[in-house]
């Protein structure tokens, strides 16, 4: 595998948009689902037993427990957290200097403090994929805080590495669990003539994937699981093209599924993870430049001829593969297709895989270690040299001790392969479990819905004879309302009345909650409901009595004359979901005490400190405001500042400020770099430090101008006076800086 400069950089960068998104979508929530007057207040969460910080911190990992001492709230406290941690990813999305292990550190400990008081609302498989990720940003990123460079670093590889492995065991393990789970429709290949209709929140291209015939549904079935459970194992092939053809695999996938349902940002964040599979040169293949190799073995046509037979022969049998495992036939309507094998045969062959895909992953990081070892030895100067071993021996202690602390979850999909860790493995996963460093993961395990989708409509009334129903923002409700876009925002009350809806209410005891808050006419509350409070039929004032009813809901079908329908859903009366209740309703003060959520402490009074103003202030700057507009407005504005720069310094001809910079310098000279020191003796260090400052001069601008002359024969050549422009600044700016690590 090549360099992987730009795809670490892309990926970093795609991070801090993605905790900015994360951010900003939870932090218009927190007043309605954790304030005081919230479903769950978070506060309840926090027992300030007069312990120490550091024991506080120890129980539950929080940067709350600091709320008492700046003289804020639990909510107000949460606010500022989120706030911060938005104002620092959109810090690191505009400033690649920001983009430090330091500044993930602090937005992985912002949102992990949410997540140790997020309950319910928060245990998605997304958000504990995020706290993974954004912790191993901290071991992909550089320090330039603190060392004030950018450039290449030994051991990025190393680091980087974890990344692939993460989407590795992400895929695979959400192709395995469809079929561990026994479910009729995956094994029966039409999970996906419900998955369209009865997906938590849909899009509106939903309805018209919905509309494909059987065929192609089963057909891409079949694709699903090709996709999650034999691709993944070429994201470690030694091929470059097998990688690249696994990357573009993978990205279709994702980019389907956001085309189809509002997956918040997961599937941006997995669009991220894919970048582990690119390197340098096909980031230049994009960007249409060229891209300098230092491989000169460029005589032989075997080897390339040869590797290319071999790619031929893996796309082969995979596709023969496919034909025969689903017995794929083509008929005069499409293609026929069935599981041919049974449970017992994919037990078996999930007994056979586990283990030797845990051996390739230790192959895999071994053989990026040594690499990166051979490196490091092959530094100029013993300080750089023994500076960079050290650098390399911690991270890759500490990438080899997060792998083998992966290997917990990873097994869960198989009981004998688990069984067979180490017992020592599983001690050191159960002490960093509750920091979520590794996770299990294993999406869509069974379809829901099946019978239709069931969904919980809310109805008030102010005399318990004429009812009107409350209909939220996001989920199905109006039948002809379009089903909206949402991404990269998640409405968490509309995902969890989507589980709600699945059993009776006992099972979400936050219902009892809701029903009780919205009785009081909360604002907060309703707010989740209705951005725009007007929207809100009992807005005025709160209704006297609440019910819940279950429907079931399917899309509508095309009309017979192929024209569409005006309606969006059809739906039939289910059964009563939560009984008629009002204020003071015996039922639901048992419920209230049953489940805990009735506040008998004494009411809450509002910090008036600095910071709580401040907080309060911005709060009211964005209320009212739809939380997917203000997303994606950062994103956009953020995205076009970060374009601008980058053409800015294109057309200087520098590329430092551009969001994928221009690496043919820093490539260049790390290469030519690695190979002349491997074939330098051990000379005095002053001589060899000036030796090394002369030639670094001189290949640097050769390197320019070499760039320079391959983008002439594409473009208009560049006037005499700027190319003498040019090689000034470059004199100027100190070209061996890039080397350092």
């Amino acid at each position: 595998m090549g360099e992987i400069i730009l795809p670490r950089r892309m990926f970093l960068w795609c991070m801090a948009v993605i905790y900015l998104a994360a951010f900003v979508s939870l932090y218009v929530q927190i007043p309605g689902l954790y304030g005081n007057e919230g479903l769950l207040p978070a506060r309840w969460q926090l027992r300030y037993s007069g312990k120490p910080l550091l024991d506080q911190l120890l129980s539950s990992p929080t940067l709350l427990w600091l709320g008492p001492r700046l003289g804020l709230d639990t909510h107000t406290a949460m606010e500022l957290l989120c706030l911060i941690g938005a104002v620092l990813s959109l810090a690191a999305t505009l400033v690649e200097g920001l983009r430090d292990s330091i500044v993930f550190f602090c937005l992985w400990a912002l949102y992990i403090s949410m997540y140790q008081v997020g309950q319910v609302f928060l245990y998605f498989q997304w958000d504990n994929l995020l706290l993974e990720t954004g912790f191993l940003c901290i071991l992909v990123a550089p320090l330039t805080l603190i060392r004030g460079s950018r450039g290449v670093r030994e051991h990025d590889r190393v680091t980087f590495w974890l990344i692939r492995w993460l989407l590795f065991r992400l895929m695979f393990a959400s192709g395995v669990v469809k079929l561990t789970s026994r479910c009729p429709t995956w094994w029966g290949l039409t999970a996906l003539t419900y998955h369209y209709e009865t997906q938590c929140i849909p899009t509106p291209l939903a309805w018209f994937a919905h509309q494909l015939p059987v065929w192609w549904q089963k057909l891409s079935v079949v694709g699903t699981f090709v996709v999650e459970i034999a691709v993944p194992f070429l994201f470690f092939s030694p091929l470059r093209r097998l990688r690249l053809g696994a990357f573009y695999l993978q990205v279709l996938l994702q980019v389907l599924i956001i085309l189809s349902g509002n997956y918040n940002f997961f599937n941006l964040l997995t669009l991220a993870l894919c970048l582990s599979l690119l390197d340098d040169q096909h980031v230049y293949f994009w960007l249409r430049k060229a891209y300098k190799t230092s491989d000169q073995n460029n005589n032989s046509k075997l080897w390339p001829r040869l590797c290319y037979l071999l790619e031929l022969s893996v796309w082969a049998l995979m596709i023969h593969g496919t034909i025969i495992l689903f017995d794929l036939q083509p008929t005069k309507d499409g293609i026929t297709s069935r599981t041919a094998f049974t449970y017992h045969h994919f037990n078996q062959f999930l007994k056979t895989v586990t283990i030797p895909s845990v051996w390739i992953g230790v192959l895999s990081l071994t053989w990026e270690m040594v690499r990166s070892m051979f490196r490091c030895a092959c530094v100029s100067g013993f300080l750089k040299r023994f500076w960079g071993t050290v650098q390399w021996t911690l991270l890759a202690a500490a990438s080899a001790s997060m792998f083998a602390v992966s290997l917990v979850p990873f097994t869960y999909i198989e009981y004998d392969s688990h069984a067979r860790l180490w017992p020592g493995v599983r001690q050191a996963y159960e002490s960093v479990d509750r920091y979520q460093l590794v996770n299990s993961y294993g999406l869509f395990r069974r379809m829901t819905g099946v019978g239709g989708r069931p969904e919980v409509v809310i109805e008030g009334s102010y005399d318990g004879v004429e009812w009107t129903e409350i209909e939220f923002m996001y989920k199905p409700g109006n039948l002809s309302a379009s089903p909206p876009v949402v991404t990269p925002h998640q409405p968490r009350l509309d995902w969890q009345m989507w589980f709600a809806a699945l059993g009776p209410h006992t099972q979400a005891p936050w219902f009892t909650s809701l029903m009780y808050k919205l009785l009081q006419g909360k604002r907060d509350v309703i707010e989740l409901i209705q951005t725009d409070v007007s929207q809100y039929p009992f807005h005025r004032q709160p209704p006297a009595y609440l019910r819940a009813h279950r429907y079931r809901y399917w899309f509508t079908e095309p009309k017979a004359d192929g024209s569409y329908p005006q309606r969006w859903w059809r739906r039939v009366y289910d059964e009563e979901f939560y009984p008629i209740v009002h204020l003071g309703n015996a039922f639901l003060e048992n419920m209230l005490t049953q489940y805990g959520l009735k506040d008998k402490s004494p009411p809450r009074r509002l910090s008036n400190t600095a910071v709580a103003q401040a907080v309060r202030w911005v709060r009211s700057q964005v209320r009212g405001v739809p939380p997917p507009t203000l997303i994606w407005t950062l994103i956009a504005c953020s995205a076009t500042f970060c374009l601008f720069r980058g053409l800015q310094g294109r057309n200087k001809g520098t590329g430092k400020n551009s969001l994928a910079p221009d690496a043919d310098a820093i490539v260049g000279d790390h290469t030519k770099n690695m190979s002349d020191s491997c074939e330098k003796s051990d000379e005095p260090q002053a001589e060899e430090e000036e030796e090394e400052e002369e030639e670094e001069k001189h290949n640097g601008a050769n390197s320019e101008d070499e760039a320079e002359g391959n983008e002439s024969e594409e473009k208009d050549t560049v006037s005499d006076e700027d190319q003498e422009e040019e090689e000034e600044e470059m004199e100027k700016e100190d070209i061996p800086e890039k080397k350092k690590f």
